[in-house]
């Protein structure tokens, strides 16, 4: 066997390789990408969630939460009472028992309120890729984004090079991809995280001196419930790309259109502020996540 042969031989059997890990990730990871990304009020449908939240104010989160209620009725009962000695201002009583009440009331509906922010969310989210079903006649998602791609790299027997052109183009998308499904993991745990937390968010308001961490909670919520809206803009925009097989200048675009959406967490995020769910490694990632 001389070298063009053993040549031969190794690159065919890396292109095995990478073929099936590629396909791999195409009949797998594309439906759950769609899951994750695209929340709805499902999310709250876990018997174990709804338990740890609490199905009643003596139980789970919930109580921890009417239990904080209770120690800021006896915090602004001393602090009314220093007020008085010290001769300093202190929050209006008839203000801060309405405040108690009414917040009281909307913390232990929280659940509630989180799933209807969802739903809202949801239906935005879906208006927008109603409207690029009725331009394109397509479901705008990610299964039938990456057949799309591969109808153009895929020409024959299923296969490709992937030492390439389309080969090269086909690792960077697969790789971003992957990079993708990770990062959106993240935001699909931290939306549940922050559900959890919201009981905690709107009993902050009761008092001026911790309102600042529900407006906090709420930015930080929206602007992970927002991605969506966004990567739903973004798939319409990839969508209108005419993909062809002798067409580099569409590869490149739809290349810079997955770039978008891996970044679409750090768009929300310069926009409106929020939190990072991007996936990064070293000591600058960690400081870029907390910053």
């Amino acid at each position: 066997m001389n070298k063009t042969q053993i040549i031969n031989t190794i690159i065919e059997a890396l292109n095995t390789i990478f073929g099936n890990f590629f396909n791999s990730i195409d009949n797998n990871i594309y439906s759950t990408l769609d899951e994750i990304t695209f929340i709805d009020s499902s999310i709250l449908n876990s018997a174990y969630f709804e338990k740890i939240f609490g199905i009643s104010s003596s139980s789970g989160i919930l109580l921890i939460a009417n239990a904080l209620l209770v120690g800021f009725v006896v915090y602004y009962c001393i602090r009314l009472l220093l007020s008085n000695l010290a001769i300093t201002e202190a929050q209006s009583p008839y203000s801060f028992i309405f405040k108690i009440i009414f917040y009281g009331i909307c913390m232990n509906f929280s659940y509630f309120i989180c799933d209807q922010i969802i739903n809202i969310n949801y239906e935005l989210s879906y208006a927008i890729r109603e409207v690029g079903y009725e331009t394109f006649g397509i479901e705008m998602n990610f299964c039938n984004l990456i057949d799309k791609l591969n109808s153009v790299i895929y020409i024959e027997s299923n296969t490709v090079d992937f030492f390439s052109f389309d080969g090269i183009i086909k690792s960077i998308i697969s790789f971003g991809f992957f990079n993708l499904f990770f990062s959106y993991s993240i935001r699909y745990i931290l939306v549940k995280v922050f559900i959890l937390i919201s009981p905690f968010a709107i009993l902050s308001l009761c008092t001026n001196q911790t309102a600042n961490f529900c407006k906090s909670w709420f930015k930080c919520f929206l602007s992970l419930l927002f991605i969506q809206d966004f990567v739903s803009i973004t798939l319409i925009i990839i969508y209108s790309i005419q993909l062809k097989s002798n067409d580099i200048l569409s590869k490149f675009l739809f290349i810079g259109c997955i770039f978008v959406l891996i970044r679409a967490n750090s768009y929300i995020k310069e926009f409106m502020g929020g939190i990072s769910t991007e996936i990064q490694t070293g000591i600058n990632g960690i400081k870029s996540m907390i910053k």
